[in-house]
């Protein structure tokens, strides 16, 4: 964490655990949370059937996207945070990428 706060851009970290997966976007200089998704959101939670898997990671990394958008970010460095970066967490980026976001 110490190499992205050089970087002096926001940083997209998330957490999963098995039933839901979360993503904020953070602010380290500010110490502020620019946005944040996960499927615990209403308009998420009504949509998708389950919320543990990638389809649920995707729909996030959608959300997380725009919402860095409509907060003027473009670019972001990403935290897995400790994660292995397969699964849900590639879902996640991988979607977030196609959004919009550059990391």
């Amino acid at each position: 964490r110490a190499k992205i706060r050089e970087l002096r851009i926001p940083r997209l970290t998330i957490f999963r655990s098995p039933r839901h997966i979360y993503a904020q976007l953070i602010n380290d200089i500010a110490s502020r949370v620019i946005a944040s998704a996960s499927t615990l959101d209403k308009s998420i939670r009504d949509s998708i059937e389950h919320t543990g898997n990638i389809k649920a990671a995707v729909v996030v990394g959608k959300l997380i996207a725009e919402r860095a958008k409509s907060a003027g970010v473009d670019r972001v460095a990403f935290d897995r945070s400790g994660f292995k970066y397969h699964g849900r967490v590639k879902a996640l980026a991988d979607a977030a990428r196609e959004n919009g976001l550059h990391f």
